[in-house]
């Protein structure tokens, strides 16, 4: 007996040394049989709100990175406040960042040089989670921002040829810019998050998704100055589901038609809740666009709260500028299902393009009530759409 008491006490003393021992100054977990955990303090990063963490954080991302294996890098409670941030791949083995306490962003807007705040490129196989906050202070911003400055202020989190990801249960708070952009990823989640800025903020869409396939968005809060979510040029295959959005501008096809922009197809938005939104389930393009096409897009299930434009394609989108028509083909669009209240007396706009008129719209139990002005009934608008009306209808449909 005396024996085994003494070879517990070595394995346990063993286990001690093993948690603190590290390379480099470097505390290193061992979490399972495979994954390492690297924790920012160790390499200097301070919780106080007034360091700037953004070199400890890069240091300890390029050591995990380059760590044999599945890394987890953590960001401990406490307040870190951090400049621009590069997590770069490729790396090693899968990471994850695993955020516990608010990362601030730093206020002083010069020190933004590419546009971004915390910016992950190239990472095959990460995982973002966790229950803290991202807080870009973008309050400090905004009334510095000139409407007409075509420049958009910095973008919280950006994810650029990021494949195999998820992002859950973080939050986002007030960023500069756009809260989240995914752009040229592949096979991407994200869950469970809630995104938050105040209704007049400028430009602070809460995910934009461009040129990515395979990119599901879940069971989200999101409610900020602008789209709840933007789905960009160049995607495939993007699923939006059980969405909480308000306030903003809506979720959001487009807009389509810059230079360069290519072919939008496979887009679903399903079972979501939007209140108090200038838009609802929305297509829109520039005019004077160059050629590409939208299709295989469904709106279904959808509930409007006093919503200002429940439906609508807007292929007229930035027309003070542009006279031109869009020459975006949208086509093999189904809306269905769609239910609530809309605060103005058209709920319905298909506002289509002269040039290349929408083709294969669909609509299906639509049930609107209007919540404005007693006395006022709901129409439809259509222009330049090739459209189908059938289930049960309000408002009733047009040609």
């Amino acid at each position: 007996m005396a024996l085994q008491k003494i070879e517990v006490k070595v394995v346990f003393l063993l286990g001690l040394a093993l948690l603190s021992c590290g390379v480099e100054g470097t505390r290193r977990v061992l979490e399972g049989p495979d994954a390492t955990v690297f924790d920012v303090t160790t390499h200097g990063a301070k919780p106080d709100g007034k360091t700037n963490n953004a070199m400890m954080f890069i240091r300890a991302w390029n050591e995990a990175c380059q760590s044999a294996g599945p890394a987890k890098l953590v960001i401990p409670e406490g307040n870190f406040l951090a400049g621009e941030v590069f997590f770069k791949g490729p790396c090693k083995g899968p990471m994850t960042l695993e955020v516990l306490g608010t990362v601030l962003g730093k206020t002083d807007l010069s020190e933004y040089t590419t546009g971004v705040w915390i910016d992950f490129e190239k990472v095959d196989g990460l995982t973002v989670t966790g229950t803290g906050t991202f807080n870009g202070q973008g309050e400090s911003a905004w009334p510095s921002k000139d409407p007409s400055q075509k420049s958009l202020l910095p973008i919280s989190l950006k994810f650029q040829f990021v494949q195999n990801a998820l992002v859950e249960k973080i939050n986002l708070l007030n960023s500069k810019g756009f809260h989240m952009t995914v752009t040229s990823c592949n096979n991407f989640k994200l869950d469970s998050l809630t995104i938050t800025a105040p209704g007049d903020s400028p430009n602070t869409d809460g995910i934009h998704i461009s040129r990515s396939d395979l990119v599901n968005v879940t069971n989200s809060v999101i409610g900020t100055g602008d789209d709840c979510i933007s789905i960009g040029e160049g995607n495939s295959d993007i699923g939006v589901s059980g969405i909480t959005c308000g306030p903003g501008h809506g979720i959001s096809i487009g807009s389509l038609g810059h230079p360069q922009d290519k072919d939008v197809k496979g887009i679903t938005v399903k079972n979501c809740t939007l209140t108090g939104t200038t838009n609802g389930a929305r297509i829109k393009t520039l005019s004077e666009s160059n050629q590409l096409v939208a299709s295989s897009i469904i709106y279904e299930d959808i509930i409007m709260n006093d919503v200002k434009n429940p439906i609508i394609i807007d292929q007229h989108y930035n027309s003070k500028s542009k006279t031109g028509s869009s020459k975006v083909k949208i086509s093999d669009v189904h809306f269905k299902n769609i239910r609530g209240t809309s605060v103005s007396d058209v709920a319905v706009a298909l506002d289509c393009s002269e040039a290349n008129p929408c083709e294969g719209i669909e609509l299906v139990d639509i049930d609107l009530a209007y919540s404005g002005a007693r006395g006022s009934s709901l129409s439809a608008a259509c222009s330049n759409a090739k459209a189908t009306f059938t289930g049960k209808l309000s408002p009733v449909g047009c040609v």
